[in-house]
């Protein structure tokens, strides 16, 4: 996938007035992107797509008009666009209750290094954590996280045509979830 472009971006009027269509456009293409992991842990697939909308937001909030600035915030978001070769997710670990979220960090240290892609028989696919920057402390995790799990050829061939399950095995937490032909199709196309 290509990484996105200043010349890719609404100016901050355009944006303005395309607002509503492109939130209503992003959130249904996120639909088949979410993929929940138990209970408490959510897994959201970053594209080119959602990762604009980031973008647009951030320069929006920011009222962020100059080139220098977009080239900041282009340079922060376009690493989580998937390569051709990836996936790339933010993972949400949720816990409604304040008090209870603060336990369960605690509970969960290291999760982020427990989560992986299984797909038919092959080798399992661990994530790769944090790279941008370390979000955890040495007692707790951080309630999110930036995934990429990167796949050689013969998981990019059998991803589209075989069964794949993100798991979570972690002491204090432990889940599976095996994707749709809806979301598996969605995801498959980040491969191109």
């Amino acid at each position: 996938m290509q990484k996105l472009t200043q010349d890719d971006l609404y100016t901050l009027e355009a944006y303005a007035r395309e607002r509503a269509a492109f939130r209503a456009r992003v959130l249904e293409h996120k639909k088949a992107r979410i993929v929940h992991v138990g209970a408490h842990v959510t897994l959201v697939f970053e594209d080119r797509l959602t990762v604009q909308y980031q973008i647009q937001e951030m320069l929006r909030v920011e009222r962020i008009f100059e080139p220098a600035g977009i080239a900041e915030e282009l340079a922060a978001y376009n690493p989580l666009i998937p390569d051709g070769g990836n996936l790339k997710a933010t993972m949400l670990i949720e816990y409604p209750d304040e008090n209870e979220r603060t336990r369960k960090l605690v509970e969960l240290h290291g999760i982020e290094h427990r989560v992986a892609l299984l797909i038919g028989g092959l080798t399992p696919v661990t994530a790769i954590a944090d790279e941008d920057l370390d979000r955890s402390t040495e007692t707790k995790t951080a309630a999110v996280h930036f995934l990429r799990f990167e796949l050689d050829p013969a998981h990019v061939a059998a991803f589209a045509g075989s069964e794949v399950v993100f798991a979570i095995d972690h002491p204090a937490y432990s889940a599976r979830q095996m994707l749709s032909a809806a979301v598996r199709a969605a995801l498959a196309d980040d491969f191109d």
